[in-house]
C-alpha cells in the first residue's frame, strides 16, 4: 500500500505540534538541529534515534559535526512528507531530556 503523502492543512498542523522542527525550503520534509555537550553525547543521540529507526523502517538524513547534528525527515516513497516523519520527529524529541 502506497504511503500518502501529508496535505498543506495536514503538514501545518502537525508542524505546529513539533517545536524546534521546521519546513525545508522545498516544503518536503522537515528538520531541526541539535546540539550537546560534545561528541559522545552528540553520537549517544544518533544511535538512540538509529534504534528507533530500525524499529520503524524509517530512516533520517542526517550529518554530524562534533557536538551537533542535523536531521532531516522526508517519505521517498510518499514523494514528501508523511505522517512517518511527524511519527519519527515526535520518537526523536522524546529522546532528549526535559527542559528545565
Amino acid at each position: 500500500m502506497p504511503i500518502p503523502r501529508l496535505t498543506d492543512p495536514e503538514r501545518d498542523a502537525a508542524l505546529a505540534g513539533l517545536p524546534g522542527w521546521t519546513l525545508r525550503a522545498d516544503g518536503l520534509a522537515i528538520e531541526r538541529g541539535f546540539r550537546f555537550g560534545d561528541f559522545s553525547e552528540a553520537f549517544a543521540f544518533m544511535a538512540r534515534v538509529a534504534l528507533l529507526a530500525e524499529r520503524a523502517d524509517h530512516h533520517p538524513e542526517w550529518s554530524n559535526v562534533y557536538n551537533r547534528v542535523h536531521v532531516v525527515l522526508t517519505t521517498h516513497d510518499a514523494g514528501g512528507l508523511s505522517r512517518r516523519d511527524v511519527d519519527m520527529a515526535k520518537a526523536i524529541d522524546r529522546l532528549l531530556p526535559p527542559e528545565t
